[in-house]
């Protein structure tokens, strides 16, 4: 079985209740068990995480680059401006492993500022602006790219 990290980055702890009109109100404990669930049921072995913490987050990306673990990645604040970010995904791509970008909002309809994602430019893929739905999204690609993978001769 595959194994995916789910990572999350700054001020997805304070899911429910930061700003419910644009990240909803189902919680950092509601998008774990989905994750979990949806994973499953594309035979993944999913694990979800959080942290405020930029050097926990490229902690994780390196231990999924050494455990061979494809993630997805919602850099939250650091899309925009983290370079330790982008270069620690970018050791996972260039690992042979898939890392897709997630937003719960859609960046590019938001603020000027969160136009720009450094993490993009590295990331195998990106979903953004469908809620929790961005993550079984993102979860659904990495397993088809995974099976397609497994077709090739």
């Amino acid at each position: 079985m595959d194994r995916v990290l789910v990572l999350n980055g700054p001020n997805l702890g304070r899911l429910g209740v930061r700003e419910p009109e644009i990240y909803g109100s189902a919680t950092l404990a509601d998008l774990r068990e989905a994750v979990v669930r949806w994973g499953a049921a594309l035979g993944l072995d999913v694990e979800a995480r959080q942290t405020d913490d930029e050097a926990q987050l490229l902690a994780w990306l390196h231990e999924a680059v050494d455990a061979r673990a494809h993630v997805v990645l919602n850099p939250a604040a650091f899309t925009h401006y983290s370079y330790a970010v982008r270069d620690a995904a970018a050791q996972v791509t260039t690992s042979g492993l898939l890392l897709v970008e997630v937003h719960l909002s859609n960046p590019a309809a938001r603020e000027a500022f969160r136009s720009h994602s450094v993490v993009g430019a590295v990331a195998t893929g990106t979903v953004a602006g469908f809620g929790f739905d961005s993550y079984r999204l993102a979860l659904e690609a990495v397993g088809a790219r995974l099976k397609s993978d497994e077709a090739r001769p």
